[in-house]
């Protein structure tokens, strides 16, 4: 086999919850495995924590849909609205709860749940400035009074941090999130209110509300601004056989001209076609081919060698952030869970 192998420790992920959990102060997990777990396979990981969960979100009704397939049984929300009467349907048959944003997507639920003949279960998103989906605050008391009694049942609300290690940002947010859950509980006294993920998590007590929302945290790692603050065990490893090992001939290493002399080389079987980055990668000479790469030294063919072990220093090194390398590289790995 030439596959990149991701192996991924659930047993890791169950730990990382764990610790979210505590940092959180016990509140309630709605795990985030959105883009199949964030590359570490979505059911598999969502069954593998369903014990420890309140509840699930996923970015669309497909993903929702593939969760209930594969057996979960908790509640997922579709962090996204729907776009079409279709997709909302597709939502009520799987028993997803759905997210109501807009008055577009108010308007969509009513009309599709009048057609249907069906019935949806929601959360109301408010944008209290990340400026992305969401009820302005101000609008929410409109919203919640024109949704009364209608065939879509508000049952949460819930917002996002755009930098949650900004203080004074954080609390702006906060205030304004407050102040939409206070106009939404006169219409619908129980909602659930959830505000903080990852990050919100770690910036303070005062944000847990009813629940958290951690994503990237699950799999081991933390944003930029919070790296370090919690003690957590990234999930997955990648790995890729050695094709060929050799006498270092002169000439180049794979498309660039050599700048210096090798004893032998050996190439691995993974590149830019299996997730990785172009330009360079740990332990690799050059730059990386599309489904192969160059290191130093005589490796024996056939032996897997380990090309991904922290997704946090290789993103940095790259410009970008963990989040990218696990969804690019855990997408094209054939996964192995541990």
């Amino acid at each position: 086999m030439q596959n990149t192998i991701a192996l991924v420790s659930l047993s890791a992920i169950r730990r990382n919850a764990v610790r979210l959990q505590r940092a959180a102060g016990g509140a309630p997990l709605i795990a985030v495995v959105k883009d199949d777990a964030y590359g570490h396979g979505a059911v598999q990981v969502a069954l593998a924590i369903e014990d420890m969960v309140a509840a699930f979100a996923v970015c669309n009704v497909a993903e929702g849909a593939a969760l209930r397939l594969g057996g979960v049984t908790r509640d997922i929300l579709v962090l996204l609205p729907p776009v079409t009467e279709e997709e909302a349907a597709r939502a009520a048959l799987y028993g997803l709860v759905v997210t109501v944003s807009s008055p577009y997507s108010a308007r969509l639920l009513c009309r599709a749940a009048r057609q249907r003949g069906v019935s949806f279960r929601a959360h109301l998103a408010v944008n209290t400035g990340m400026n992305r989906i969401g009820f302005r605050p101000e609008r929410v008391a409109t919203a919640c009074r024109r949704l009364e009694g209608s065939p879509v049942c508000i049952e949460g609300i819930f917002s996002h941090f755009y930098a949650a290690e900004d203080a004074s940002a954080r609390e702006a947010q906060t205030a304004l999130f407050r102040r939409a859950c206070a106009d939404a509980g006169r219409v619908y006294p129980h909602l659930i209110r959830h505000l903080a993920a990852t990050g919100g998590i770690l910036a303070g007590a005062g944000l847990q509300f009813d629940a958290v929302r951690p994503g990237i945290g699950l799999y081991g790692y933390l944003p930029v601004p919070f790296q370090g603050a919690l003690p957590l065990l990234p999930a997955m490893k990648v790995y890729a056989p050695v094709v060929q090992s050799g006498k270092f001939t002169g000439g180049g290493i794979g498309y660039a001209r050599a700048t210096r002399a090798y004893g032998s080389v050996s190439a691995v079987r993974a590149g830019y076609g299996d997730g990785l980055f172009r330009r360079g990668l740990f332990g690799a000479e050059g730059n990386l081919c599309m489904d192969a790469h160059v290191r130093e030294g005589g490796l024996r063919a056939g032996r897997y060698v380990c090309v991904l072990d922290d997704a946090a220093a290789y993103a940095e090194a790259h410009g970008t952030i963990a989040y990218e390398v696990l969804c690019r590289v855990g997408e094209a790995a054939e996964r192995r869970y541990v």
